[in-house]
């Protein structure tokens, strides 16, 4: 089954290439036998430029691969993920990545939900998100139902919180909502206390992963950005206590209605 979808999306992207290309340009990459020259070169015939998918495109990415999200991809990033897809070429993977630059990286980690036996491949997206490089880690952050799919708890929980870190946006994150848990709760509201104790802002994305698993403290601190916060931050704050069913949640929101 898991071949027979590799086939498929390979045979999409080869499609969606064909109708954006010269054909030259498919001609070079249909005959390329060496993947990893390849992958480099391909930024020579294929621009970084955004593929603009139709919807009836998008819709055919979903139905082929639940959850791909590739809307935002450049023909590169679909010319190498087609490449990445051929028969054989999982065995370099590892080799690829030890020599590729910023936009080779990049297509690697998104084209993460179409490889092969993915379980195989959760440390490497792990060591994506170790980068501080913003387009690589938001590669495998952004759009991308990998981590959502196969990170556990603890690599999943430490992507969303360095993401506040270096200032990433969290609402991209594929599966935010169904992955937010007790224990990624309690690390937002330690984070947030930092911030404050800094007097350093606090991203109202935050309080997103909060409000579903909301203790005693995690309410205080809602209280607390209701009263002192701005608009934006008690908007926040307002849909955090609504995600939450203790009753508590319900008594803030009667306390302090929305202006």
């Amino acid at each position: 089954m898991r071949d027979l979808l590799n086939r498929d999306v390979r045979d999409v992207l080869g499609d969606w290439l064909r109708a954006r290309v010269e054909s030259s340009a498919m001609e070079w990459l249909t005959g390329a036998t060496n993947v990893l020259f390849a992958f480099s070169a391909a930024a020579r015939r294929f621009p970084h430029e955004p593929m603009n998918l139709t919807a009836e495109e998008q819709a055919q990415a979903e139905s082929v691969r639940p959850g791909w999200q590739p809307a935002q991809w450049t023909l590169c990033e679909a010319a190498r993920a087609w490449l990445l897809l051929a028969p054989g070429a999982a065995d370099k993977y590892d080799q690829l990545c030890a020599t590729a630059e910023v936009h080779e990286l990049s297509a690697f980690y998104k084209a993460l939900p179409l490889l092969p036996n993915p379980e195989t491949l959760r440390a490497r997206a792990s060591e994506g998100l170790r980068t501080n490089i913003t387009d690589v880690f938001c590669a495998v952050a952004h759009d991308n139902p990998f981590p959502s799919e196969q990170f556990d708890e603890i690599a999943w929980n430490t992507m969303v919180l360095k993401a506040l870190f270096i200032d990433i946006a969290l609402h991209p994150i594929v599966g935010l909502d169904r992955r937010a848990n007790p224990a990624l709760m309690r690390m937002l509201c330690d984070y947030a206390h930092e911030r404050w104790a800094a007097n350093r802002s606090v991203s109202p994305e935050l309080w997103r992963c909060v409000g579903p698993h909301a203790d005693d403290a995690a309410l205080a601190d809602l209280e607390r950005v209701l009263t002192t916060g701005d608009d934006r931050e008690r908007r926040a704050a307002t849909e955090a206590l609504r995600s939450c069913d203790r009753p508590e949640a319900a008594t803030l929101l009667a306390r302090y209605p929305e202006k």
